[in-house]
Parts: structure tokens; sequence; C-alpha cells
């Protein structure tokens, strides 16, 4: 490994990323002498904060395999919006073929309600309280993918204001008086 490469893996693991092994899939290739293994890994990461990625490593071992997926995700991540640090802001969808996820915006004391990979996505998100469904495929990586399409569409009371050319508190009130009726 280069020096340049191991100064910013360590530049990066002071940073305070975090990152979870989604799944390693086994790959037999037969040749003459038996058979060969390979491992392909899913990893997710993020800083805890709103930032996250996830990439695929292909290796020979399970720890190359990781450590490939962990760098390239590094490179690939997105910024999602979050109201108040800890849910996001409107209830979205999004599907990856045939996986679909449902999110939607949770209540303080909620936790994070949801399953497998989709969990992982929102722990190194910095999610605290969310309810998500998934429905169709429970590939793990048709829901990391989906799961990354719904937050993509996710937007900001500021994006959606300026768009509309209003201002955020008019957006924003419409939001607190529609929970207040719900009440």
């Amino acid at each position: 490994m280069s020096r340049k490469a191991n100064e910013s893996s360590e530049k990066d693991s002071q940073v305070g990323y975090t990152e979870k092994l989604v799944s390693v899939n086994r790959i037999a290739k037969v040749v003459k002498g038996g058979k060969r293994f390979s491992f392909s890994a899913l990893v997710v990461i993020g800083d805890g904060k709103g930032r996250v990625g996830f990439a695929t490593g292909k290796a020979r071992e399970v720890l190359d395999a990781v450590k490939k997926a962990s760098e390239r995700a590094r490179r690939q991540m997105i910024r999602v919006p979050l109201r108040e640090s800890r849910t996001i802001h409107h209830d979205v969808t999004g599907h990856f073929g045939a996986g679909r996820v449902v999110l939607r915006a949770a209540p303080a004391g909620t936790g994070i309600i949801a399953g497998g990979a989709m969990r992982a996505v929102f722990e190194v998100l910095g999610v605290q309280d969310l309810v998500s469904k998934c429905i169709g495929s429970a590939n793990p990586h048709n829901m990391v993918r989906s799961t990354f399409t719904a937050l993509q569409a996710m937007m900001s009371p500021r994006v959606i204001a300026s768009k509309r050319g209003k201002r955020v508190s008019d957006i924003t009130s419409r939001r607190q008086s529609s929970q207040d009726s719900g009440k």
C-alpha cells in the first residue's frame, strides 16, 4: 500500500467515519486443481451527521474486499438533510430493481424501526427516529440501493422554499399545523 493511501486512511479514521459490513458473498470458481474462492463485500459508511455512502468490493480475502469497499464508499458519499439531526424531513419512497422502501419521519423517542440492510444505513447516517418498510425484494444490495434513491429524493424545507419562491417559515408552519390537527 502506498504511503499516500495510508495517510488518507488514517485521516479518514480521525474524522470519525463509522462503517458497517452489510453482507459478504463467497464466490467459487471451479478450476482444474479444485475451487478458487473470492469474496464480495457490501459496506455502508457514514459520519453520523448526515453523510453516508455505500460500495461493494471484491477480493480473494474478506478483509481486502471490505477495505476496497470502504475506500470506494468514502469517495461516493452523499449528504442527506436531517430534521433536528435525528429524523428525516418528510415521508419518501424509493425503489431499485424489485426492492421498494418506504421511509417515514417519526417523533422523538421512536428509535430506528428498520430491518437488515436499511438499519445499517440509518445507523451510520445518524438518524435516531425513523420508521421504514421494505416491500418486495429483501436482497441487501437492492435494499441499500433503494434506500439511497429514497434518501437522494429527500429535500429540506430550505430547498423547497427556494424552489417555490417562499420563506422557510411558510413551509414549516404548514407542517406544524398538520401535526397539530393529527393529535
